[in-house]
């Protein structure tokens, strides 16, 4: 928790570029993580679940169009 602390002081304290930039960095960086979360997931089994709800609403006429 200490390390969270000291990051948060330090992008407290760039100034707006550098803000920008980090930003923009970790908004790739968290998407990343994100993707690969979702993949290894999906690759053990773990969404095998709310895939099947998922179809089986659509087969029963109870999903809708987004």
């Amino acid at each position: 928790m200490e390390n969270v602390k000291s990051i948060e002081k330090a992008v407290e304290s760039l100034p707006p570029s550098e803000l920008a930039e980090f930003r923009h960095w970790f908004a790739e960086f968290d998407a990343s993580a994100w993707d690969k979360k979702i993949g290894e997931d999906a690759a053990t089994g773990k969404l095998d679940g709310l895939a099947a709800e998922a179809l089986a609403d659509y087969s029963s006429g109870s999903a809708r169009a987004l």
